[in-house]
């Protein structure tokens, strides 16, 4: 079973939480995600959240990027940067 990382906006949360469940049920991946409202978060824990889910990129097979509409934001972009740096498969959710 292959482990993918889930990289998206915020933006997409809600997408993002459902997309996971429907690759982990229905494709059988094993999916890290993190999804959480920006706005309750200082910057101390938004840079935690940040480290691990580069870690999580670290542990997984690759990462499944949810770019619903084609948007890519910097941070998204960021992650797709590291993942390829690191020999990571990229899927993407739209083409």
């Amino acid at each position: 079973m292959k482990t993918y990382t889930i990289c998206g906006s915020m933006c997409f949360e809600k997408q993002m939480r459902e997309i996971a469940c429907y690759l982990e049920t229905e494709r059988g991946f094993n999916i890290l995600q993190c999804t959480y409202s920006e706005k309750a978060l200082s910057e101390e824990a938004a840079a935690r959240i940040a480290r691990s889910h580069y870690r999580k990129i670290d542990i997984s097979d690759g990462i499944y990027v949810v770019n619903i509409g084609g948007y890519i934001g910097e941070a998204v972009q960021a992650e797709i940067a590291y993942a390829q740096k690191t020999g990571k498969q990229i899927l993407y959710h739209e083409k």
